[in-house]
């Protein structure tokens, strides 16, 4: 099978650094609450949504800290061997990343040396994926796993399987056409239930 994976809060648990970064940044830039407001995202503008930012800060934040940030996260528990796993078996993993250029940061050099110094093992990587049915469909996925409902929800749309992270930012989201997985072993376990 065609594996599409996306990395961050599926791959790596990006959250973590994420929100260290913006209670910091809120805090000591801002000069605001710490406090954060609960919420569901479907789709990856939850830090924002979260902290109250208006469009000027949350640009700020990203061109200040996203280097570091995506530089820092590390895998969930058995991604790596779990995917290693899969590409063993004869699976092709192509890397579907919504992460975008930035004029301080060489993001595709950071993403490609995080890859290869956490040993993910993958065919080909698609940066800047915006739009993730459009690059499913060009590269004849047959299965995209994301933490993004909004992805998921696209995808499922032209026609195919979706796997969704469970994040804490995705609960409570329910599709009739999107699987929820928990762990890379959950994930494992549901492709091998596919052949």
């Amino acid at each position: 099978m065609k594996i599409g994976i996306d990395i961050d809060d599926t791959i790596a648990d990006s959250y973590e650094v994420i929100f260290a970064y913006a209670q910091d940044y809120t805090i000591n830039q801002l000069g605001k609450s710490a406090k954060v407001q609960e919420i569901t995202a479907k789709h990856h503008s939850y830090v924002n949504a979260m902290h109250q930012w208006t469009e000027t800060e949350e640009k700020h934040f990203w061109d200040t800290y996203y280097g570091e940030i995506i530089q820092k996260i590390k895998p969930f528990t058995l991604a790596v061997e779990t995917i290693q796993k899969l590409k063993k078996e004869g699976h092709e993993i192509i890397i579907v990343t919504a992460r975008w250029p930035e004029e301080k940061w060489d993001v595709e050099k950071i993403t490609l040396e995080w890859l290869k110094e956490n040993k993910i093992e993958y065919n080909e990587i698609v940066l800047n994926a915006n739009n993730k049915a459009k690059i499913a469909l060009e590269q004849k996925l047959d299965i995209l796993i994301d933490d993004s409902f909004q992805n998921c929800q696209e995808v499922t749309k032209v026609g195919m399987k979706t796997y969704m992270m469970e994040t804490r930012t995705n609960k409570g989201l329910e599709a009739q056409n999107i699987k929820r997985v928990y762990s890379w072993p959950d994930i494992y376990n549901q492709i091998n239930s596919e052949k």
